[in-house]
């Protein structure tokens, strides 16, 4: 199964992308991971959320195939910790997943009809993260979920 973690917004910071690539290449024995960034382009970006919002859905349903497994990350969403990050992982690779999308939204959320395109809905926290933060995060949990399928030493429960 492959996993694409895909983020609405501005490229990484250096030591961003420095902290991603280190989680993506200690995920690679055991699985493939990788990072799409979608920008608007600057004459679309607007302050009109309504407008941004759909602009930023057509960007995502271009991209987004029928066998993809779409996970919406949204602070309204079901939270799990560590081991049901790995559980879930563990059910999708059992289902036949081909393809395993990790989606962070846009800085004003997602319309309801990517919402309603997502096979399930996450939560990181309650709290809110700058979405460059929101990559490196998802990207060690990813690590940290393969680490416990695996039986690697990096979780501790």
């Amino acid at each position: 199964m492959d996993i694409e973690i895909w983020s609405i917004g501005k490229e990484n910071d250096a030591f961003i992308e420095a902290g991603i690539a280190h989680y993506f290449k200690k995920t690679t024995p055991w699985n493939k991971v990788k990072l799409d960034t979608f920008q608007l382009p600057k004459k679309l970006v607007s302050t009109d959320v309504q407008r941004t919002k759909k602009l930023e859905e057509e960007l995502i349903l271009k991209k987004l195939q029928a066998n993809h497994y779409l996970v919406l990350l949204d602070e309204r969403g079901k939270m799990l910790d560590s081991p049901q990050w790995a559980t879930q992982f563990q059910s999708c690779m059992n289902q036949g997943t081909r393809t395993l999308v990790i989606l962070i939204g846009g800085a004003f959320g997602v319309t309801d009809c990517i919402r309603d395109k997502a096979n399930q809905v996450w939560s990181l926290s309650k709290l809110v993260f700058p979405h460059q933060l929101v990559r490196l995060m998802v990207a060690e949990q990813v690590y940290r979920a393969f680490s416990i399928l695996n039986n690697a030493p990096y979780h501790h429960q």
